[in-house]
């Protein structure tokens, strides 16, 4: 069974039609990288994966349950709230720009939601959450605020916060690109390192080589739609005349 299932997802913002029947699977501990230009609808489907946005048609399920359905026009149906709240227990998002909490040190940031979410209690969390910071290399700055960090710091936190809930699919969206090169290289070593935890990643990235090395499948997306989806030497070395085109425009990798 898959973690998660997207099929046939359908985006518009007005006039503008932002996802042309987008299908997106992901597997235990599988990690898929979304490339492809801007605006082609990379960040919108995770936004619609993580419920931050809706569907206007298509389905969407976690571990075979259903999130969202499509009726018989094909328009999608979304779960009652509380199924939604708690489907969304089986992952975790990183966002580009961090969102820690300004006025909570990083313990705190890391530990929140573990316990006002989760409900579990404030030893087990804590316990957990300086486990993570160490794995980060930011156990001394348990006690700093988000202020008396660097981007990289600030992301590494974010990515111990998402991790503190032991989601099966962490969700990155380009979480290097708020970042200079030197941070965003110590980001994506850290990212390569979370494979060993066998849980499945979605990454949206302009990182091509990154890409390359982490992925066991890439989608190529352009236009709102998934032109190519496979392995990533498969992908790369397509003949595929926009994939070749996008890929002349990116650095080297």
């Amino acid at each position: 069974m898959n973690v998660l299932e997207m099929k046939n997802v359908r985006k518009d913002f007005g006039s503008l039609e932002v996802l042309r029947g987008v299908d997106l699977s992901v597997s235990e501990g599988e990690i898929v990288s979304v490339i492809g230009p801007s605006g082609s609808g990379k960040s919108t489907l995770l936004r619609l994966a993580t419920l931050l946005e809706r569907m206007d048609f298509g389905s969407l399920s976690y571990e075979g349950i259903a999130a969202a359905y499509e009726d018989e026009g094909g328009r999608s149906v979304y779960a009652s709230l509380k199924t939604l709240k708690d489907l969304k227990s089986i992952y975790g998002l990183v966002f580009q720009s961090f969102h820690l909490f300004p006025h909570w040190n990083v313990l705190q940031n890391v530990t929140d939601a573990v316990i006002h979410v989760q409900k579990r209690p404030r030893a087990e969390a804590e316990e957990r959450g300086r486990e993570l910071l160490s794995r980060m290399g930011l156990l001394e700055k348990a006690g700093s605020y988000p202020c008396e960090l660097s981007g990289g710091q600030q992301q590494r936190v974010a990515i111990a916060r998402a991790l503190a809930l032991r989601p099966k699919l962490l969700f990155f969206d380009e979480p290097t690109s708020a970042l200079d090169p030197e941070m965003s290289g110590e980001v994506l070593k850290l990212i390569l390192s979370l494979r060993e935890l066998k849980i499945a990643m979605v990454i949206v990235t302009h990182e091509m080589g990154f890409a390359r090395e982490i992925s066991d499948r890439i989608l190529f997306m352009a236009e709102g739609s998934v032109l190519l989806s496979g392995p990533p030497e498969e992908v790369f070395r397509s003949e595929n005349e926009r994939m070749k085109s996008f890929l002349s425009r990116v650095q080297s990798f």
